[in-house]
């Protein structure tokens, strides 16, 4: 953790703060954890969940530091079977400021977070009780957003595959599946992780279902290339003139991405009405 530590303040100027949260931080971690959900072998590790408290945001950088930190990090590790961190980056004002209006996320790692470094500069807002109203408000509005946008383009993707564009199509499939998969943590914590990375999403999102897991198995070599196919295709559809993709793979994967969005739908909609629950306590 020291050396994690070390590198974000290596690679990240005016870091403030660096909190521990999530299960390290709680204790209630998963060091090794070897099951098979829906088909798919899993490795489960808990990750190293970090919010990272800078001065003012990171920006449109903070992507490629955090793979610079990550790269670092597992020079001397075997990577697959070694904790990764999953960073968060605030400017300090903005973390404050959701603390102070009982926003749900940054309430919960004031709370249960283990601050691991503090330049001492400046001081965490008071918590405050969470006000479960404007979290369901948040959460609807989240949903509304991401789901629609997801919606939006298998619409998208159905006008391709008439117009007998696969490539577009399966650009297409790809955007609803990473918008449906980042649907999930915007309902649950109210974040949203930014990333293309449809592997990266879905590890994201485990932390609060499994059940996403039925859409895509990978227990055979065909379904480990349609999925491979599909996390391709957001860059190598539009720039790649080697990329192949037929019209019986789209035919294929149409269906477990409109999979993908009834799970969502579900269990979202689940997450919402105990929001709703909590009010009326």
């Amino acid at each position: 953790m020291q050396q994690l530590v070390d590198l974000i303040r290596e690679h990240i100027k005016q870091v403030e703060m660096i909190i521990l949260f999530g299960s390290y931080a709680r204790n209630e971690y998963v060091d090794y954890d070897q099951r098979i959900e829906f088909g798919v072998p899993t490795y489960y590790m808990s990750d190293y969940d970090i919010v990272i408290l800078t001065r003012k945001p990171i920006g449109t950088i903070e992507s490629s530091l955090y793979e610079k930190i990550k790269d670092r990090f597992f020079e001397d590790k075997n990577r697959p079977f070694h904790t990764h961190p999953q960073i968060v980056n605030y400017g300090i004002d903005d973390f404050n400021y959701a603390i102070s209006k009982a926003h749900y996320f940054e309430t919960e790692i004031k709370d249960q977070g283990v601050i691991l470094y503090d330049s001492g500069a400046y001081k965490l807002a008071r918590r405050q009780q969470l006000n479960f109203k404007e979290i369901k408000e948040r959460a609807q509005r989240y949903y509304d957003d991401k789901f629609g946008r997801a919606l939006s383009f298998v619409r998208c993707a159905k006008h391709d595959i008439d117009d007998g564009d696969a490539l577009m199509a399966s650009f297409h499939l790809h955007q609803a599946a990473e918008n449906f998969l980042r649907t999930i943590p915007m309902v649950f914590i109210l974040y949203g992780h930014k990333s293309h990375d449809l592997s990266e999403l879905m590890n994201a999102a485990k932390k609060h279902t499994t059940e996403f897991y039925k859409t895509f198995p990978r227990d055979t070599e065909e379904e480990k290339r349609l999925f491979d196919l599909l996390q391709r295709a957001y860059i190598e559809s539009r720039y790649n003139p080697d990329f192949e993709i037929t019209k019986a793979d789209i035919d294929a994967l149409l269906p477990k991405v409109e999979e993908l969005r009834n799970i969502v739908q579900t269990v979202c909609r689940e997450r919402i009405a105990y929001y709703d629950s909590q009010i009326k306590k």
